[in-house]
């Protein structure tokens, strides 16, 4: 489709349908809710929103507290802070306790743009999927950010959602999609390799597909929106099947999709993996497209890889 919707936008627009439906839902924002969408919550509910002021730590912290009072608070500024500046309040305040609050931030990735390395977040889901109880979801295209924001609303427990800041193309359709947690949806499918994505390089590797099948070589898509607890049995079956793995992420190569499905695949069955991401570098100043080009990150590039991936098999 050649619709473009940014994630960020389906979650402004989930927030306040699901403030309607749930009076338990509240939103906490660190001075940025017109970047981050939630004014579009705090126009309807201003009761229920909470203006934390440029202290994200103390905003976790105040999330964490709330949510023991049978409220299901939403916590959002850009990923950058909200992984980064206040980790420690994640760690210890709401995941350690177990508690129930969603964070849901926005400008992550290289697409940031124009704002550069500072803002980039390229660590965050190494970050976040590295402490226990925590789920941790980045959504392809805006019908499946707003699935998954209704899906976390229902499910007990910490989450951490990744949206981005660009206009992406909405792949999925929205009348006959089904968002379940933890649960991968394959796209295509092919026996000579299989790329496995997540977020915005999910529509990349759809492209790819398109570029490889018109060379005759035939290979599967994996949509990883669930990083954590992340789909074991989808990977192993898909892996099996092709015996070459691709991941592609608009995030650090370390820590992020591309390891956890090594660390699957290593412990489970052992396959070529070839990651697509950015490769232990920051980011820099550009245009979302220009910066997705420069570090390789494009459907081209994920084709490539599979090509490379072939000559390994």
């Amino acid at each position: 489709m050649s619709n473009k919707i940014a994630t960020r936008e389906a979650y402004g627009k989930a927030l306040k349908e699901l403030g309607a439906e749930n009076e338990k839902i509240v939103v906490f924002d660190a001075d940025l809710s017109k970047s981050t969408k939630t004014i579009e919550f705090k126009k309807a509910y201003p009761e229920r929103f909470m203006d934390m002021g440029i202290a994200e730590a103390n905003m976790m912290a105040a999330a964490a507290g709330i949510s023991t009072c049978d409220k299901i608070p939403f916590v959002s500024t850009f990923a950058m802070f909200a992984t980064g500046r206040a980790f420690e309040q994640i760690r210890n305040s709401i995941c350690y306790p177990n508690l129930n609050v969603k964070i849901c931030a926005t400008h992550a990735g290289l697409t940031v743009g124009e704002d550069g390395a500072s803002h980039q977040s390229i660590e965050d889901i190494s970050l976040m999927r590295s402490i226990p109880n925590m789920t941790v979801i980045c959504p392809s295209d805006a019908v499946e950010a707003e699935a998954a924001v209704r899906a976390v609303a229902e499910m007990q427990g910490p989450c951490y959602v990744r949206l981005g800041r660009s206009k992406v193309s909405v792949i999925n359709d929205n009348e006959d999609y089904k968002f379940e947690v933890g649960k991968a949806v394959k796209l295509r499918e092919g026996r000579d390799a299989v790329i496995i994505a997540t977020g915005i390089m999910v529509d990349a590797a759809l492209e790819a597909y398109n570029t490889l099948a018109e060379e005759g070589i035939k290979v599967s898509v994996l949509n990883i929106h669930t990083i954590k607890p992340i789909d074991k049995e989808a990977i192993v079956e898909a892996a099996r099947k092709t015996g070459v793995v691709i991941t592609a992420e608009e995030h650090s190569i370390i820590g992020g999709l591309g390891s956890a499905v090594c660390e699957v695949l290593s412990e489970n069955l052992p396959t070529t993996v070839i990651r697509v991401g950015v490769k232990d570098t920051f980011g820099e100043s550009g245009k979302p497209d220009e910066l997705l080009k420069a570090y390789g990150l494009t459907g081209e590039d994920i084709a490539k890889a599979v090509k490379k991936g072939l000559t390994l098999k």
